[in-house]
């Protein structure tokens, strides 16, 4: 079958199983030639192949509602509803989004980029199709990582409660982006291996369904069915909460996926199909992957698994910079203790979970938990560092506010991949952090202008006793061994261009030394403010500025609204400072998904454009 001409899921309903096996190995190769172009994420989606084109073979998009838990794994789903002539704009900027997106696609009924969402979303389309007085099917796929999250299980709670018809597809491929960590990992463990409940289960239905006698025996048997499957199966998960439970399936077994679908379809009330699938299934490398590398991968060769962008020599990422600041920190200060709530990979922690496992904790997908945990741990003299993409702290926010800032607790958040993150888009920026923070009381909130500055910030975290979030972006940065100094909270710093300035601009992170070399290429005469902490201000730095009666720009890379140049205003305002500020930042939208410097440049935050602002006013 050609993809490129499939119109939607009607096109694949008249195919019988081997044309459809053939079906799922091309679009594997589909998806590995393109993804190897454009970067993406891939083990996810080689893994749920046979499993989506199975969902759209019994089910009727988009009368019936297929939600996929992220969503970054429904590259699938979007081949059959008739994108694959797409592909090649995949993730870049106004192009196919990675994951499902309204405005795409009448089959894309749900968009999330975070974890755990679908279940809820699912339990209220199905309140709202039942107060409607219609029929349709909902269907959520979630996988086994996402069932770690308490919003997961707050909605099982009320799907067994209210008895509502639902198909929950489980994939179990027994990893999230990397390997799943807890005591859920144990119990979905035993349910992958109980396939003799499975086959015990099946014998009985087909011996006895096949007469009227048959089926009222059958029915008659159904306690003792029961019985037999508490102590055959430890149902505990699913059937503690009310739900009736199918497999565990062969999620690459397409007529065995097709029975059982056909089944569920026909069952009343909440049922959870089992479906055990391979992550990175077809393509070697990311099969034998067990770190989570071929979970979002960039561009690379197909035939070496090679990935095509490689760190530049005397580079690091932010995020292995701030690893190794840790590690030695770590050594000097043993109450150290480090959390995730499931990037250890993501995050570059890698080394501090080898040579630290009894201070390294890895939570799973719950970052609610991971926040309270660390709360738990300063209370009791520990000093923990808490990583965390700064999209996913959102979620954290109330275990921010009420557990740590509010009792003002030692804990050190460190917000992984904040600002713009690009080809991600508008679920994974982390341009929000600045503003949701800034309003909490005892927190002090810093970003670093430069690696050495970042492992400075991160050393003074832990030599002062209350909630430090430090902020560094996605990306590389120079780096070299330093020594650690302790910045005094609050300070910023001003370099000058010329001896006398006629404009000065306030910025923070790699912005400072960016803006001030352009600025001396262009001859300007400005003075650059790195304001390297938003919260406190310095400000007595601020009252300077004020003072010299200069045109101010504040030159910001986050939400406007909220962020660093709303403090300098309320700053002027509490203090009866009449001064007219420029304020260059994201306005009031979410920002798509492309690369960096095509977002900076379409948002009006690139240094080009401010350049050009100040050669307005001097």
């Amino acid at each position: 079958m050609n993809l490129y001409e499939m119109k939607g899921p009607d096109d694949i309903k008249h195919l019988d199983i081997a044309q459809l096996q053939e079906l799922a190995e091309t679009i594997r190769t589909f998806l590995i030639d393109n993804i190897s172009k454009t970067g993406g994420h891939l083990s996810s989606n080689l893994g749920i192949v046979e499993l989506t084109i199975a969902l759209h073979y019994v089910f009727q998009s988009p009368y019936d509602k297929l939600l996929f838990d992220v969503g970054h794994q429904s590259y699938v789903h979007k081949i059959l509803t008739g994108r694959a002539n797409q592909f090649h704009t995949l993730r870049q900027y106004q192009g196919l989004s990675g994951f499902q997106k309204r405005c795409e696609s009448e089959h894309d009924v749900w968009e999330a980029g975070h974890s755990s969402t679908s279940l809820s979303a699912a339990f209220g389309m199905c309140v709202a199709r039942d107060l409607e007085g219609k029929d349709y099917n909902v269907i959520p796929v979630i996988g086994d990582g996402a069932l770690t999250c308490g919003m997961a299980m707050e909605a099982l709670n009320q799907i067994g409660s209210e008895k509502r018809n639902m198909v929950i597809i489980f994939n179990d491929n027994n990893m999230s982006i990397s390997q799943n960590v807890g005591a859920m990992k144990g119990a979905f463990t035993r349910l992958r291996t109980s396939q003799s409940y499975t086959n015990l289960k099946e014998d009985l239905s087909g011996a006895l369904s096949s007469s009227k006698v048959g089926k009222t025996v059958l029915n008659k048997l159904r306690n003792i069915k029961n019985s037999l499957k508490d102590n055959v199966v430890d149902t505990s998960i699913f059937g503690e909460f009310n739900l009736d439970y199918i497999g565990p399936v062969d999620g690459h077994d397409l007529k065995s996926l097709l029975r059982v679908l056909k089944l569920a379809k026909k069952h009343q009330g909440p049922i959870v199909v089992h479906v055990i699938t391979k992550k990175g299934k077809g393509y070697s490398f990311a099969e034998q992957d067990q770190e989570g590398s071929w979970h979002g991968v960039p561009k690379f060769k197909v035939e070496t698994g090679e990935f095509l962008s490689k760190t530049p020599t005397g580079e690091k990422s932010w995020s292995q910079v701030i690893n190794d600041t840790l590690l030695d920190l770590a050594k000097q200060n043993k109450d150290i203790v480090t959390i995730t709530p499931a990037m250890i990979g993501g995050s570059k922690l890698n080394t501090f979970f080898q040579t630290y496992p009894e201070r390294s904790f890895d939570c799973g997908i719950a970052e609610e938990h991971a926040m309270t945990f660390a709360a738990g741990l300063a209370q009791s003299g520990k000093r923990p560092f808490i990583s965390i993409y700064s999209s996913f702290l959102q979620r954290a926010y109330d275990q921010v506010n009420h557990d740590i800032t509010r009792m003002d607790l030692p804990v050190v958040i460190g917000i992984d991949r904040c600002g713009l993150v690009g080809e991600d888009g508008d679920t994974h920026h982390g341009v929000f952090d600045i503003s949701f923070l800034r309003t909490l009381p005892n927190i002090i909130l810093a970003q670093g202008k430069d690696a050495a500055e970042t492992m400075s910030l991160l050393y003074t975290a832990f030599q002062q006793n209350h909630p430090f979030a430090l902020r560094y972006p996605r990306g590389n940065v120079k780096c070299s061994k330093q020594e650690y100094t302790c910045i005094p909270i609050g300070t910023w710093t001003s370099y000058s261009v010329k001896e006398i300035s006629k404009a000065i601009v306030i910025t923070y992170g790699q912005d400072v030394d960016e803006v001030f070399s352009k600025a001396k290429e262009e001859d300007l005469a400005i003075s650059v403010v790195n304001a390297r902490f938003f919260k406190p201000l310095d400000e007595i730095m601020l009252s300077d500025i004020m003072n010299q009666q200069l045109p101010v720009i504040v030159f910001e890379t986050d939400m406007r609204n909220g962020g660093l140049s709303s403090a300098i205003l309320e700053y002027c305002n509490d203090h009866s400072i009449s001064s007219h500020i420029i304020r260059i930042g994201i306005k009031d939208h979410f920002v798509g998904h492309g690369s960096l410097s095509l977002l900076r440049e379409h948002e009006q935050i690139d240094v080009h454009t401010l350049i050009e602002e100040i050669k307005k006013l001097i």
